[in-house]
């Protein structure tokens, strides 16, 4: 299950893997949290279920949340992935580590509320380390705070603005998030106790 709030570019990339044979996965269920947002277009131009649940869509706080997670466990994925979502999700006990997302940044740098999108490469570049990418982790009660599966460093070069950078960063990710759910679903890194070791 893959959950979205942006354009979409992550779940298609997901797709494209999946089409291609290099993900041994399929994407059962969309939920995405904004009617506008580009998402909703790429799920179903690659004909995959897609449910719209948002706060404008869902304005009460905990109706919205008891939709999601009603959906999370009618769905029963072995996986659920944030894929731009944007809304901090209760996670259901049943599935505790099975939520993975993918950060814009090196975490722990740069996350946390409000830090996602654009807003992260203008804090980064205000900044100016030599190094910036993108973290795949475990998701939690917290933003990006769960325990990191993978991380792949790009260079921030002395030209970078947000968007040259934006676009080395998702170059990473394309190559990252299949990656973590790879090595997740071949059982050689798993969720224990607030860690993720590997095998």
């Amino acid at each position: 299950m893959v959950l979205a709030s942006g354009g979409g570019r992550t779940l298609e990339n997901l797709a494209d893997q999946i089409a291609a044979g290099r993900l041994p996965a399929r994407i059962e269920q969309v939920l995405v949290s904004r009617p506008d947002a580009g998402a909703v277009e790429r799920a179903q131009r690659l004909r995959l279920a897609c449910t719209v649940a948002g706060p404008q869509t869902h304005p009460d706080r905990a109706q919205r949340e008891r939709l999601w997670t009603s959906l999370l466990l009618q769905a029963r994925p072995d996986w659920v992935v944030l894929a731009g979502w944007l809304q901090l999700l209760p996670i259901p006990p049943a599935l505790e580590g099975r939520v993975i997302n993918i950060h814009p940044a090196l975490l722990p740098a740069y996350g946390g509320p409000g830090c996602y999108g654009r807003r992260v490469h203008e804090m980064v570049l205000r900044d100016r380390p030599s190094i910036s990418g993108c973290s795949v982790h475990f998701a939690g009660a917290e933003y990006d705070r769960g325990p990191l599966i993978l991380q792949e460093a790009v260079p921030v070069l002395p030209g970078d603005d947000p968007d040259t950078l934006a676009a080395r960063v998702f170059a990473a990710e394309t190559r990252a998030l299949p990656e973590a759910l790879r090595l997740l679903i071949q059982g050689r890194v798993r969720y224990q106790h607030g860690a993720a070791p590997w095998r």
